[in-house]
């Protein structure tokens, strides 16, 4: 006489199962968190959304995170319904074939109407932080001309008095400041944009040649900056350290080299800045613009530089 063992019911073993796995997963999950540095945690807060560096970029985060939110949340409901309609109409060895429904009417408007919702509510918030990133106010404290040229940039800060509501019609006519210094770089030179913490700055982006892209990873904005028209936007810095900041726009054969810092500094470091270059003779009536005032880029003919080798 042979020795059975008893065995396990096919539901049982696929509880037992389903219970394993779930925690094999969790015990993963814990090691891996458990190995996070502080900063990796941050980028998982975060969504592996940069850190925002401005007052203006915190809306732009919190919008992402609310979409992912809001997208987690929509696929635990489809996934979770799935797996009802799998376990609870699945095949049975006793079934016959069920009767054949043509359309449901309350599930068409449900299915239908409720991605309408969310779309209507993702563009509504969308609006609202547009409104808020792209918002200029009336006096901003510092006003930079900044100039993209293949292929690098020149940054224009305002010396003496300021009318602000000079360039009002976004064209190449009319500057804000009596007087300019500046910062150009160079191929070989990446130049480098001071910013005052705490104080709100208004960039006028020109270009001379083709259409660049100014952003900064940690502004959470970028603009196009288009010849014969003058785009804006402000940032209100809110920490003091160096970033990185690129042309987002494939501009020509030396789109990738053109970079440059971002140094933001204490009020009184700005100011000792802005005086030192104009100390340094880097100083002129109107903001440098590029065309026939783009310096000569090192390793590049001078009509590649003006724009007519490309």
């Amino acid at each position: 006489m042979s020795l059975q063992l008893p065995q396990m019911a096919p539901g049982r073993r696929w509880a037992s199962a389903r219970r394993a796995g779930l925690g094999a997963t969790l015990g993963l999950g814990l090691v891996l968190l458990a190995g996070c540095s502080s900063e990796s945690r941050g980028e998982w807060e975060r969504l592996a959304m940069p850190e925002p560096i401005t007052e203006q970029g915190e809306a732009t985060l919190n919008l992402w995170q609310g979409a992912w939110i809001a997208a987690l949340i929509t696929g635990v409901v489809v996934w979770g319904l799935i797996a009802w309609v799998v376990v609870a109409y699945r095949r049975r060895s006793d079934d016959e074939i069920p009767v054949q429904t043509r359309y449901n009417l309350p599930l068409e408007i449900f299915y239908t109407v409720a991605p309408i919702m969310m779309v209507v509510v993702f563009f509504a918030h969308t609006i609202r932080v547009q409104d808020i990133v792209l918002e200029e106010s009336p006096a901003p404290d510092n006003i930079v001309e900044v100039t993209a040229q293949k292929w690098s940039w020149t940054f224009n800060h305002g010396v003496g008095a300021v009318d602000v509501a000079a360039n009002e019609d976004n064209e190449d006519d009319e500057y804000p400041y009596e007087g300019y210094a500046y910062v150009a770089g160079t191929l070989t030179d990446v130049p480098t944009l001071v910013l005052p913490v705490g104080q709100t700055t208004r960039f006028n982006l020109h270009s001379p040649d083709v259409i660049h892209d100014f952003g900064v990873p940690g502004f959470l904005i970028k603009m196009d900056v288009i010849p014969g028209r003058v785009n804006s936007f402000e940032v209100t810095p809110k920490t003091e350290g160096t970033f990185k900041g690129k042309c987002y726009e494939l501009c020509g054969a030396y789109h990738s080299r053109m970079l440059f810092n971002v140094d933001v500094v204490s009020a009184e470091e700005y100011d000792a800045h802005v005086a030192s270059l104009a100390a340094a003779g880097a100083e002129s009536a109107l903001p440098i613009l590029g065309g026939d005032d783009t310096r000569t880029q090192v390793g590049l003919a001078s009509a590649e530089t003006e724009g007519e080798g490309q």
